[in-house]
């Protein structure tokens, strides 16, 4: 497995990391020994950037304990990337549950990872989403303590626009900007030209379309009832149909290049920069192996032409259904 740097503070990581999302929250039920076994695997590919979130454990730890428990024997050949500021005991009406970045939950929310990962320090440690009520330069003050105190060693943002990312950026440098983006959703690359000048390396998250591009979605309605995708739009009449269509030529163009699909989008996203890591999620050993694959898949000019013919600006359907779109600021 090929490695990457992320940002110009050192951060080097797998070219394809492993978000855990998914294990806990938004895709079904949950399998505890199957998402260690799925990390395990990831691990024995040469994935070594795990991606976790105090929001994905519904205020609980549950999937900061998971990943913990699951690279235990390996945790100082792995990079463990975590993110505050989502209180998912607080309802609210956005993705996820209520902002809160305030200098003490930071502290707070670091005490519990560290805890519940295991660990003596946190590798990366993000802002989940901006919170409008907190001063960005006291959110990255705050980071900056922590990694003074040696509880954190880089700083992350997830979900935020240019001004956001200069300011936090002046306060303590940010190693990583993390964002959806794959062949379905392109409008993070507006700020790709800022990451570039302030030397900071970006992680696609949901690299895959949330498992559209694999080739095996469903109409919305068909999935258990707490998976996400019933109301994404993507999945919904009229976008669906074309977002189906598209995969099925990408997957024509894959098999010419007998490569899967997946891994066709994977490696496309690696072409975009070498500042650009993505994240996919899966439960399936199977896929874990397929996605490690497209690390050492080399696409031609051709091959992305191709591309660009059958999606040139992305899929069909916002990622997100109307006034739950993080705003970038």
């Amino acid at each position: 497995m090929q490695h990457r740097t992320l940002g110009s503070q050192g951060l080097e990581v797998s070219a394809i990391g492993y978000g855990a999302m998914g294990l806990t929250m938004a895709y079904g039920p949950t399998d505890e020994a199957a998402g260690v076994a799925a990390l395990r695997r990831a691990y024995e590919l040469g994935v070594t950037f795990f991606d976790t979130a105090e929001m994905y454990g519904w205020g609980t730890g549950s999937n900061e304990i998971l990943v913990g428990r699951a690279v235990r024997d390996f945790r100082d050949d792995v990079v463990l990337a975590t993110k505050f500021g989502v209180d998912m005991s607080v309802p609210a009406e956005r993705i996820g549950g209520a902002l809160d970045s305030r200098p003490d939950t930071i502290r707070k929310v670091a005490d519990n990872s560290l805890r519940y990962l295991g660990v003596e320090h946190i590798d990366v440690f993000y802002q989940h989403r901006v919170d409008p009520e907190v001063p960005i330069e006291e959110v990255a003050g705050t980071v900056k303590e922590l990694i003074e105190a040696g509880k954190v060693k880089y700083f992350g943002l997830s979900e935020a626009g240019p001004e956001t990312i200069r300011r936090a950026h002046a306060v303590q440098p940010v190693s990583v900007l993390q964002t959806e983006y794959s062949l379905f959703e392109r409008d993070v690359e507006q700020l790709f030209p800022v990451l570039k000048e302030l030397g900071i390396g970006f992680v696609a998250y949901s690299p895959l379309g949330r498992g559209f591009i694999t080739g095996t979605a469903q109409p919305a309605g068909q999935y258990e009832a707490t998976d996400l995708r019933n109301t994404d739009p993507r999945w919904q009449p009229g976008n669906f149909e074309k977002n189906v269509a598209a995969v099925d030529r990408l997957a024509a163009l894959a098999a010419s290049r007998s490569c899967t699909v997946s891994q066709l989008a994977l490696a496309w996203l690696l072409t975009r920069g070498e500042h650009i890591v993505p994240i996919p999620g899966t439960r399936s050993p199977q896929r874990i192996q397929e996605n490690a694959g497209a690390a050492g898949l080399t696409l031609t000019a051709a091959d992305l032409q191709a591309i660009d013919e059958i999606l040139p600006q992305g899929g069909f359907g916002a990622r997100y259904t109307e006034g739950h779109v993080p705003t970038w600021i």
